[in-house]
Parts: C-alpha cells; structure tokens; sequence
C-alpha cells in the first residue's frame, strides 16, 4: 500500500513541492475538509488539518493513521481521549503566531495608552476632543500568562518600550526577556504587579475560567486585561463585573466563551472594551510558517519514527 500525507489546507505548488521533497516514499494529497472522501483517509498515514466527520476512519483499529499536523495551535477541539489511545502522534502549530499576535496585543496596549480607541470614535462624531488622560508604555508592567512563543515573543517587544515583564506559567523557569517569573499557583501576585495582563494560555482543565473574579480582584485598580489566547480561560461574567465596578479600566478582547459574540452581548456596548473576532493570529504567512513546522517534523518523522517539534503531551493537553 502507498503511504499518503493528506493535507486540508490549501497550499502553494512550491509548498506541496518542499513537502515532497522531504517525504520520499509519500504520496501528497489535498483532501476536502467540507466533503472528505473517507476511503482516501482510511489509507493516510499523517494528516496535516482537521475536518468534521473523519474520526471514526481515521481511529479505527486497522487504520494506516500515525500522526496529525494540526494547522491551529489550539487543540481542545480534537478527539484528544480517542487519539491518545490509538497512540496518534499529534503536533500543533505553536510558533506560528507569535508575530502577528504579539502586533495585535501591542496595538491593544497602545490603543489603551494613548486613547486613540477613543479619538477613533470622536473622528466618527466629527469631535475635537481629548481629556488628557493619554500615558505611555515606558515603565509600565506588563504580566503575561504564558511563556512559551507568544508570551516571549511580546516580553522582547515589551523591553523596546522599556517596560518591566513578568511571566506566569506552570513550571516557573526564567524565560530570556522576563524579569521575572511565577508559577501559576502565585497567579494573584503575579497579576497585582500589572498596568496590562495578557492572556495567552491554552485552553487545559488547570486553566478553564483560570481568570475570574478571585483573579480579577487581585488585578491592580485602573489596570487593563488582554486575552489572545482561549475565551474559555476567562469567565465573562465576573470580566464584566470587573469592567463595571471600574476595577479593571478596559479589556481587549479577541477569543470568547461564546463565538461568534452575540449581537446582544453586553461587551459589545462597552466603550473600554476593544473587540477583534479572533483574529489575532490571522496573518498572509500562517500557511508558509505551518509548513516550516511540518517539514522540521517530516525530516524527524523520517529518520527518528517521530516528529521532534510540537510535540503534545496528552496528559497536559499542550
């Protein structure tokens, strides 16, 4: 039987071509996530995406299926249980967002910072207006929950700005551009040292609703939250009771608990939120950099039996 690698995403001749070159002895084929022709899959070896209706093919006993390349970083949407007990090797694409997200987290901090949210709407309203309040990045402190490629990624910006950055993350380790960093049980003393808070943890049983109202008290008065990571993490009602008590001055917001956001949902109305639809780490590069990430575990997967970056860890979910 050929081995297959079946991809759901669309890509570049070149892309499929750098592919092949690294997974001789393949076959490469472009499946249809919207009507995945099942047949095909019961064959493939490694998938590289996602679609609906293709666990069942796929994790069936006497399946050719070894390994799935997610094109998301996240992975809470996947069979998990069901690919851990086939032995599915599975990898995501962390490290692909981390320049676009980072760009959006700074465009939330200084839209913040300078009120050009604000001017924003006063241009719609033709008003020449500004009370004042405008400050700047420089010494402030930004805490950022997680410190793996997007947490380090805005920890080196943040230093351009001459800003202090502190780390939350599960073990600890000193991580290069943090000036410090907490384990995630010292969360609260972590995030009372913030002027902005980001979020940029997956979305694991330890951090379901992680950011709720114990955490959001110890937030510093007048500071600012940012989640770009998963809306699960965040309780949005005790986030909204936070914003209207004027505990937290405003939030930027680009994952929710709910998506699509309701029309009617309350953080719509509010002027200190900033609402981008999960979008952050849409970028025109997204599909080149998860096939850097393939290709690095394509060569592994060849010579070693497995793919050496990305690698999940299904007992910690990432």
């Amino acid at each position: 039987m050929t081995k297959s690698i079946i991809y759901f995403h669309p890509l570049t001749f070149e892309q499929q071509e750098s592919i092949r070159a690294v997974a001789p002895g393949y076959t490469l084929l472009e499946g249809n996530s919207k009507n995945p022709d099942l047949q095909q899959l019961g064959e493939a070896e490694i998938v590289i995406g996602w679609a609906k209706g293709i666990s069942d093919t796929l994790l069936r006993p006497d399946s050719a299926f070894r390994w799935l390349q997610t094109w998301s970083a996240g992975i809470e949407k996947l069979p998990l249980e069901r690919l851990a007990e086939r032995g599915i090797l599975l990898t995501n694409a962390t490290g692909v967002h981390a320049e676009p997200i980072s760009a959006v987290i700074f465009g939330f901090m200084l839209l913040f910072t300078r009120n050009l949210h604000i001017a924003v709407r006063n241009q719609q309203n033709r008003l020449w207006h500004s009370d004042g309040s405008e400050s700047e990045l420089s010494d402030k402190t930004v805490v950022i929950a997680g410190t793996g490629a997007i947490g380090s990624e805005t920890a080196r910006i943040a230093k351009a700005f001459r800003m202090k950055t502190i780390g939350v993350s599960r073990s600890g380790h000193p991580v290069a551009d943090f000036d410090q960093v907490f384990t995630t049980d010292h969360i609260q003393e972590a995030v009372s040292q913030g002027d902005f808070i980001i979020n940029s943890l997956p979305l694991t049983d330890e951090t379901q609703h992680l950011f709720n109202a114990s955490i959001f008290s110890a937030f510093k008065q007048g500071s600012y939250y940012i989640n770009i990571g998963r809306g699960d993490t965040t309780n949005t009602e005790d986030l909204i009771a936070a914003l209207h008590s004027g505990h937290l001055r405003g939030a930027g917001l680009d994952v929710f608990e709910t998506e699509p956001l309701p029309q009617d949902h309350p953080l719509w109305a509010m002027e200190q939120v900033i609402i981008t639809p999960h979008c952050a780490g849409v970028t025109d590069r997204y599909a080149e950099r998860v096939v850097d990430i393939f290709i690095h575990n394509m060569k592994s997967y060849v010579e070693t039996g497995s793919p050496s970056r990305n690698l999940i860890d299904y007992s910690r979910q990432y």
